[in-house]
């Protein structure tokens, strides 16, 4: 939560006021880059040894926890310019590019590496990418001056921690 892609939908919605095309271009970003992550994912699965997988998974899920807790720097609002591409080719571009090497593409790698059902493992992080930016794109820029971003960033990295503690025990 309050992530570089949350901030990029705020900056986009508040920009272009067309919630359907950032939307769309948010979905098509984040299937292309999570079906990547699976992908790589699946090829770890077959270089690690399983016993390593769980630890690595919580790991990573320590890791992500700790990550969250940093605070993105705002986008500037007059950087994203569509030209020609317009508002779609736009915010699929720049979601696909905001992903690379972000806290979720990472976390699904290591579900993937980790779990067998790679359309799962996209289905999951693609819904929860939508679910955190979707609201970001119709709030638009009322959001940002009423959410505490910083509450929601611990809230995020102790659900991270629980998730790394139930990894190691289950």
């Amino acid at each position: 939560m309050g992530d570089k892609t949350q901030l990029l939908a705020l900056v986009l919605a508040a920009r272009f006021r067309r919630p359907l095309p950032i939307m769309l271009g948010i979905l098509v970003a984040t299937l292309a880059n999570h079906i990547l992550a699976a992908l790589l994912g699946a090829w770890v699965r077959q270089l690690v040894p399983a016993m390593y997988l769980r630890g690595l998974l919580a790991a990573s899920f320590f890791a992500v926890a700790l990550w969250t807790l940093v605070p993105n720097r705002p986008l500037e609002r007059d950087a994203v310019l569509p030209g020609r591409l317009g508002v779609f080719a736009l915010s699929a571009f720049a979601f696909f590019m905001a992903e690379m090497g972000d806290k979720t593409q990472i976390a699904t790698v290591v579900l993937a590496a980790r779990f067998g059902n790679l359309w799962a493992v996209i289905a999951g992080s693609t819904l929860g990418i939508l679910a955190a930016d979707i609201p970001a794109v119709l709030l638009g820029r009322a959001a940002t001056s009423r959410l505490p971003l910083q509450a929601l960033r611990i809230a995020a990295a102790a659900l991270f921690t629980l998730l790394a503690v139930v990894t190691l025990v289950a």
